[in-house]
C-alpha cells in the first residue's frame, strides 16, 4: 500500500467501497463515538485510489476468513487453513492482525462441543480442573455440563468455580495440552481471569431448579457467607413476592397460565398472593381452580415451570422492562 492506513482509515475506505446501504446497516452494530469517528473519517477522505480500495477490501476479506476458521476449530485449525488459502507468509500476518485485536479465550476447542459429549470428556477429571473449566465455558453450555454432575460433585465444582480468582497461564497451557493439544501457543502471557462468583451465579441462573437447590443448599452448609453472596446476585422462583407490583403484572402477560398454575402448585402462600393480587378476581378465581383441580404433580415439574417463569423475568429484565431484587435483599425498587 503507496501509504500507511491507520484502522480508522481502513474502515472508512471499507464502509465507502460497500456503498451507501450496507453501510448504514454495519453502523447500526457501532455505538455512537465510533460512529462519529467514522463519519469524520469518511467525510475526510476526498479520494480513493482503486489499488488501495482494492487492498483495503482484501484485508478485510481475509480477516473474515481467518476469524471464520477460529470460530470453527481454534487457531491451529486456522492457520492451517489459511496457509493453504494464502501461503505462510501472508498467513502469519493475518492471524497477527487478528490476534492483535482479538483475544482467544482458553478452552475455545471445546465451546462447540455438545454438553453430553463434553461430560463425557471431563466428568473423571479432578474437580478443580472441572472447576477451570466450566469457568471458560459460556454459561448455557456451563450449565448443561454442571447439571448433569452428580449433586456431591455439582457442589464441589460450584464452589471451586466462585472461589476462582486467577489462573496462571502455565496451569491453563497445562491443562489445555492434556485435553487438548491445541490452543496451548496462544494463551495470552498474563494472568487470565475467570471464575469467581458471578462467573457461578451466571451458570445457576440456567441450570435445573433441582441442581440450584443443591448447589445453593449444601454451600449454606459448607460456607454460609459465601452462599450467602451468591443468593445475592441471584433472583429464584420464591423472589416474585419481592417484586413490585407493575413487574409482576408486566411477567404475567408473558407467561404460559399452565406453567403459572403448575409453578404455584408448590409455592408459598406468600408467593400466591403476591400474584393473585396482580390479577383480576375471576382470573384469580380461574388460577385457583387450575390448581386445584390439576391433582398431584411430579415435584420436577414444578421446578421446570417455575425455571420457565424466572427465564421470563430474567428477560424482561435484560430488556430493561423490570427492575428485580434478588433474593430477598432489601433493595429499592423505583
Amino acid at each position: 500500500m503507496a501509504r500507511k492506513l491507520t484502522g480508522k482509515q481502513k474502515a472508512a475506505i471499507l464502509l465507502i467501497s460497500l456503498g451507501p446501504e450496507l453501510s448504514a446497516q454495519v453502523l447500526k452494530h457501532m455505538n455512537e463515538d465510533e460512529v462519529e469517528q467514522l463519519t469524520l473519517e469518511i467525510a475526510n477522505i476526498r479520494k480513493i485510489p482503486p489499488e488501495e480500495r482494492d487492498e483495503v477490501c482484501q484485508e478485510f476479506y481475509q480477516m473474515c476468513v481467518a476469524h471464520e476458521y477460529i470460530t470453527q476449530g481454534g487457531i491451529e485449525y486456522a492457520k492451517e487453513l489459511l496457509e493453504k488459502a494464502f501461503g505462510p507468509q501472508k498467513s502469519a500476518e493475518i492471524i497477527a492482525r487478528l490476534t492483535a485485536t482479538l483475544q482467544v479465550r482458553p478452552f475455545d476447542f471445546i465451546r462447540k462441543a455438545d454438553p453430553n459429549q463434553l461430560l463425557n470428556f471431563i466428568q473423571n477429571e479432578h474437580p478443580q480442573t472441572i472447576a477451570l473449566i466450566i469457568a471458560y465455558l459460556d454459561p448455557e453450555q456451563a450449565a448443561a455440563v454442571l447439571s448433569a454432575l452428580p449433586p456431591e460433585l455439582q457442589v464441589d465444582v460450584a464452589r471451586r468455580v466462585a472461589l476462582m480468582d486467577r489462573t496462571s497461564p502455565e496451569i491453563i497451557k497445562e491443562v489445555e495440552r492434556v485435553l487438548e493439544r491445541k490452543l496451548s501457543s496462544v494463551v495470552l502471557q498474563d494472568y487470565t481471569s475467570a471464575g469467581g462468583v458471578k462467573s457461578l451465579v451466571e451458570v445457576l441462573n440456567r441450570v435445573d431448579r433441582a441442581t440450584e437447590k443443591t448447589i445453593i443448599e449444601s454451600l449454606e452448609v459448607q460456607d454460609p457467607e459465601l452462599a450467602e453472596e451468591i443468593k445475592k446476585l441471584m433472583f429464584v422462583f420464591e423472589d416474585i413476592v419481592y417484586l413490585d407490583d407493575r413487574a409482576v403484572q408486566l411477567v404475567l402477560r408473558e407467561v404460559d397460565s399452565h406453567d403459572l398454575a403448575l409453578a404455584l402448585k408448590g409455592a408459598g402462600e406468600e408467593v400466591r398472593a403476591k400474584i393473585e393480587k396482580n390479577m383480576s378476581k375471576r382470573a384469580a378465581q380461574i388460577l385457583r381452580e387450575d390448581i386445584e383441580y390439576m391433582g398431584p404433580v411430579r415435584l420436577r415439574d414444578v421446578e421446570d415451570a417455575q425455571q420457565r417463569i424466572v427465564a421470563v423475568i430474567r428477560k424482561l429484565e435484560e430488556q430493561g422492562q423490570i427492575i428485580i431484587s434478588r433474593g430477598g435483599r432489601e433493595e429499592i425498587i423505583v
